[in-house]
C-alpha cells in the first residue's frame, strides 16, 4: 500500500493574500486601484484585523500591492502577478505583538515584586542609552535589550527564554524583519517615553503599575505599526 503525503494547509493570511493575488491575477481588481479598507475586507472576508494585516505585508513584500501610509493599499501598477509566490515565510509581525501582550505585561509584573536593584542599574543604564539612540535605527538593538532585561528580572528562565525567542523569531522571520524595516523608513521608533514608564513602575517595585505600562506600550507599538497601511481602520 502507498500513501501520499499529506500536504499542510497553508496559514489563514497565506490564504488570505493568495486569493487577492487571485483577484487581480483575474482582473477582477485592476493595477492602480484602491483595496478596501482593512475593517471591510476583514468584514468581507470573515478574518481578523490582525490576519488582514500580516496577508498585506505579504503582498508587500512580494511587490503586488502599494501601501500608501494615510492614504490606503493599492496595486501596484508595475505588479506582474504570474511571477509572484506567496510563501509561508515565518512569523508575522502582528502575530508577535499579539503574543507579547498576553506574556510581558504579566512578566512586568513579576518582575516589579522581584527585581534587585542591581537588575534597577543595568535597565537604567539600558533605558539611557534608548535615550541617546532614540529616532534612529540603533535604538531597535537597545529595545531589545531592554525587554529582556525585564524578563531576566522574573528570576524566571521560561520566561526569560520566551522573550529572547520572540526577538529572534521577529529578527529571522522574512515576513516581520522585513515590515520593521518599512516603519523604521517611516519614522516609527520605539517610544521612549513608554519605555520610561514602564522602567519607573518597576522602580516602584509596583505590579499593577508596571503591568498597566507594558500594556500600554505594547497596544500603541501595534496602533503605530498598523498605521502603515493607511488611515481608515
Amino acid at each position: 500500500m502507498k500513501l501520499a503525503p499529506i500536504e499542510g494547509q497553508p496559514r489563514l493570511y497565506v490564504r488570505v493574500a493568495r486569493r487577492i493575488a487571485e483577484l487581480v491575477a483575474n482582473g477582477e481588481v485592476k493595477p492602480g486601484e484602491k483595496l478596501p479598507a482593512e475593517r471591510r475586507l476583514a468584514e468581507m472576508l470573515r478574518v481578523s484585523r490582525p490576519t488582514i494585516r500580516e496577508a498585506m505585508i505579504a503582498l508587500e513584500v512580494s511587490g503586488l500591492i502599494d501601501v500608501r501610509t494615510g492614504s490606503g493599499i493599492y496595486v501596484a501598477p508595475q505588479s506582474h502577478p504570474q511571477r509572484i509566490t506567496l510563501d509561508d515565510e515565518g512569523i508575522g509581525p502582528f502575530e508577535l505583538l499579539e503574543l507579547r501582550l498576553i506574556l510581558e505585561p504579566q512578566a512586568s509584573a513579576l518582575a516589579a515584586e522581584r527585581i534587585t536593584g542591581e537588575q534597577l542599574a543595568l535597565l537604567q543604564g539600558i533605558f539611557d542609552e534608548m535615550r541617546q539612540f532614540s529616532g534612529t535605527p540603533r535604538v531597535e538593538e537597545v529595545d531589545a535589550r531592554f525587554h529582556v532585561a525585564i524578563a531576566e528580572a522574573t528570576e524566571n528562565a521560561a520566561i526569560t527564554q520566551a522573550v529572547q525567542w520572540l526577538w529572534t523569531l521577529r529578527n529571522q522571520s522574512v515576513l516581520s524583519s522585513g515590515f520593521h524595516r518599512r516603519i523604521l523608513d517611516e519614522g516609527i521608533y520605539p517610544a521612549v517615553d513608554e519605555h520610561k514608564e514602564i522602567l519607573d513602575a518597576l522602580k516602584s517595585r509596583s505590579a499593577d503599575a508596571a503591568r498597566t505600562a507594558m500594556r500600554a506600550h505594547l497596544t500603541a507599538a501595534t496602533e503605530a505599526a498598523a498605521r502603515h497601511f493607511g488611515d481608515e481602520r
